[in-house]
């Protein structure tokens, strides 16, 4: 549990772009599984199509942003190394 709580202090070295990310792709995994089981049981899956689409954002834009903050930390960090 302590390791929740320092996700939100200034230093650290957890992603919060990609855990956020990562409970987006969960949660559609949960919804295709239960569109699947619903699906062969015939009953109709009652989850508005713009909350899928909305995690398909959340998802792609946390992995997208998390991507390129990684890429441009590892940019600075080898110029810094580069200058000393």
């Amino acid at each position: 549990m302590k390791q929740f709580w320092t996700m939100f202090s200034d230093n650290n070295h957890i992603n919060e772009k990609a855990v956020i990310g990562f409970m987006a792709f969960i949660v559609m995994i949960i919804f295709a599984a239960v569109d699947i089981a619903t699906g062969i049981a015939n009953k109709p899956l009652l989850v508005n199509e713009f909350i899928f689409n909305a995690f398909q954002v959340i998802t792609i834009a946390c992995f997208g942003i998390a991507s390129v903050d990684k890429w441009i930390n590892k940019k600075h960090n080898t110029e810094e190394d580069g200058n000393s």
